[in-house]
């Protein structure tokens, strides 16, 4: 308890007294205000005075403004005993659910209080406090049940047996601790193996929680709130801890959570020397002996500006934690700092010391292990199993980061969705069918050595040549095209299946283009574009107008017909267009399945035909339409790839235009 002097020194009667319970400088300031409003008009300055120190004030409102609520504000939990405590960072203007099984919030040792039983939103320095339905008990505030209230800095409520109070954090980082070092080890990784735990059950019953804290920590930010909790039931003459990282080059740490033993005992600064000497200079657990100040009045009750006996920090070395530690501090609590000053064997630190390495070992590698699964499930969903092993065994950051490359693009899209949508009763129903179809056309580009990059909607964009090499990209991607075909045209058969009456069209190119993974930290995707990107979607929209269900440019025609066995697949020249929108002509050809073996159903063209069809697009060419629509009439009448000559000969009475150059213009249509 410290005392308040109000005193107005032009009249020596007129004293007002205020005692305050806790050391509070806001509430002497809330005193000294009502004082400089009592006697305004007066002129007498006033002062505050703690001690032997006054600190002087002019009769000026403005001089007396509460604290300002820039820092962030803290909710306290404090249970019926002293270790059902936690302290959490509140989220401004961002909603949270206190309950006790409430992700990051829970509050486990309260039976009172439901899964889901308070929403709370730290706002403009105060906590709006709202009881959800699904809550029996009720919330205590002022004294009274309520269900919807707000707590200002300071203020508290009650559910159970557990009280809840809103307190400010610190503002500014203190400065640094300018006090005698009486000690500064440096403990190698492996220094303290050989000395065993005086208290191993203990210790061993707490690191067998670390398994199922990370497992079950819903993010980063409730790992931290689980270790800090798990730090101080291991280390129990740690009276603070706190998750720190520091980045390369930077000066100071980020505190990723801190929690203090005692719930009310304030905030606490990690010293940035114990940091930086742990982390950036000799990754490896460092620990710092303080002595008194000269001339300091003994450390014997907790303050804001409390400063401890010793603190030790431990470095996570693990990929998945850049730059982390935990940082534990304490007093000497009546012990001798001859004990934390004597050789490992009967260092009173020791156990702690090892506990926090073990904590800090094992933490890292779970660590790893999780971001690794993690990884590999992204990651199975863009690359092939042969691809996803290159990346696991090397840098996979090095190995997304974009570059040019020769690829072949798949851009496949969805027909018949948009009709049924306007159609449907169930769009969710719908949506579950379209998801289907894009898992079809994701496990042929899969099985086939590619990657997905994106999805568009209904349409799927593939590629080859990225992340590795792949001499085989052409033939792969073709394969991957007609097993899509051959899929839908499976299930086009079949009035029962989900995916009935879809269809598909596809377009194929291959050139350069820039792939690599790209976005931001908190969201990223692998993706390639280009020109080549374009062409390929370009395709796809004109197998439409052709008529066919897959269409590859001129590149990838030469490879199809030079190296792509018959056996899986073959290609026609169909035509020599010019896209809307596009001056240059481009030479587009079909990609066809294998030759149809005996018994296949009706649709299939044999090699006589593509032989036919190659004659009449000859004479086309040459501006011989006669003999073109001739052997027009040779090719099976259910092929639909010959429409678009047909119908251009006799649109123009089968005579070629004036300075014929052998391009159809192909118009836009939907």
């Amino acid at each position: 308890m410290f005392l308040l002097k109000v005193a107005d020194y032009k009249r020596p009667a007129g004293r007002i007294k205020a005692e305050c319970r806790k050391p509070s400088w806001g509430r002497a300031l809330s005193v000294l205000e009502q004082f400089a409003e009592l006697r305004a008009g007066s002129g007498a300055p006033v002062g505050l005075r703690r001690g032997r120190r006054a600190v002087h004030f002019e009769e000026r409102p403005a001089r007396f403004r509460h604290p300002r609520r820039s820092a962030p504000m803290l909710l306290v939990a404090q249970g019926p005993t002293p270790g059902d405590a936690w302290r959490r960072e509140l989220p401004h203007d961002v909603p949270v659910v206190l309950g006790r099984d409430a992700a990051g919030w829970s509050v486990p040792w309260e039976p009172f209080l439901a899964r889901r039983h308070a929403e709370l939103t730290a706002r403009g320095g105060k906590l709006k406090v709202r009881k959800l339905a699904e809550a029996a008990n009720p919330i205590f505030h002022a004294g009274r049940p309520a269900d919807a209230f707000e707590v200002p800095a300071g203020g508290s409520f009650v559910i159970g047996r557990t009280s809840f109070t809103l307190a400010a954090g610190e503002d500014a980082t203190p400065p640094e601790p300018d006090r005698p070092l009486l000690d500064m080890r440096t403990i190698g990784h492996h220094e303290l193996d050989r000395l065993a735990f005086r208290d191993a059950p203990h210790r061993l019953d707490v690191l067998s929680r670390l398994p199922d804290i990370i497992a079950s920590a819903s993010d980063d930010a409730d790992l931290f709130h689980k270790l800090g909790d798990m730090l101080l039931a291991g280390v129990r003459r740690a009276d603070a801890v706190a998750v720190v990282a520091l980045a390369p080059g930077a000066d100071r740490p980020a505190v990723l959570h801190r929690d203090r033993r005692l719930s009310g005992a304030g905030d606490f600064e990690p010293s940035r020397r114990l940091v930086a000497a742990a982390v950036a200079e000799q990754k490896q657990t460092v620990l710092h002996v303080w002595g008194a100040e000269p001339g300091a009045a003994p450390a014997h009750s907790f303050t804001l500006q409390e400063r401890f006996d010793w603190a030790f920090c431990t470095p996570v070395a693990c990929d998945a934690c850049p730059g982390w530690a935990l940082y534990v501090a304490g007093r000497f609590n009546g012990a001798a700092a001859a004990t934390l000053l004597a050789p490992w064997e009967s260092n009173e630190l020791r156990d702690d010391v090892k506990f926090a390495e073990l904590v800090a070992d094992i933490l890292g590698s779970l660590r790893q292990v999780q971001v690794l699964r993690e990884r590999q499930g992204v990651f199975r969903r863009f690359f092939s199993p042969g691809v996803l092993g290159v990346l696991s065994g090397g840098d996979p950051a090095r190995a997304l980061e974009p570059r040019e490359a020769d690829v072949t693009v798949l851009f496949c899209d969805l027909r018949g969705f948009s009709r049924r949508a306007e159609e449907a009763d169930n769009l969710l129903d719908l949506l579950n069918r379209v998801s289907a179809a894009l898992g079809l056309m994701t496990r042929n580009i899969l099985n086939h050595r590619g990657a997905v990059a994106d999805f568009l909607g209904d349409a799927a964009l593939g590629f080859w040549g990225w992340p590795l090499e792949q001499p085989l990209k052409v033939e792969d991607a073709c394969r991957a095209a007609l097993g899509i075909r051959a899929a839908f045209e499976t299930v086009a058969r079949d009035p029962a299946h989900p995916l009935h009456g879809f269809r598909v069209g596809i377009g194929l190119a291959s050139g350069r283009a820039v792939a690599g993974g790209i976005g931001t930290p908190e969201q990223a995707k692998v993706t390639v574009f280009g020109p080549v990107v374009n062409l390929a979607s370009r395709l796809q929209d004109m197998t439409k107008l052709l008529r066919v269900p897959i269409l590859i440019d001129e590149p990838t025609a030469e490879v199809v017909r030079e190296r792509l066995p018959r056996d899986a697949g073959r290609t026609r020249q169909l035509v020599k267009v010019r896209p809307p929108g596009m001056e240059t002509p481009l030479v587009v050809s079909e990609l066809l399945p294998p030759v149809p073996p005996d018994g296949q159903p009706e649709g299939g063209l044999s090699d006589e035909d593509l032989a036919a069809y190659g004659e009449a697009l000859n004479a086309f060419l040459a501006g011989d339409w006669a003999a073109a629509y001739k052997r027009l009439h040779r090719v099976p009448p259910d092929d639909r790839g010959k429409d678009v000559l047909t119908e251009f000969i006799l649109k123009n009475n089968r005579t070629p235009p004036p300075g014929w150059d052998g391009v159809v213009p192909l118009a836009a249509r939907g």
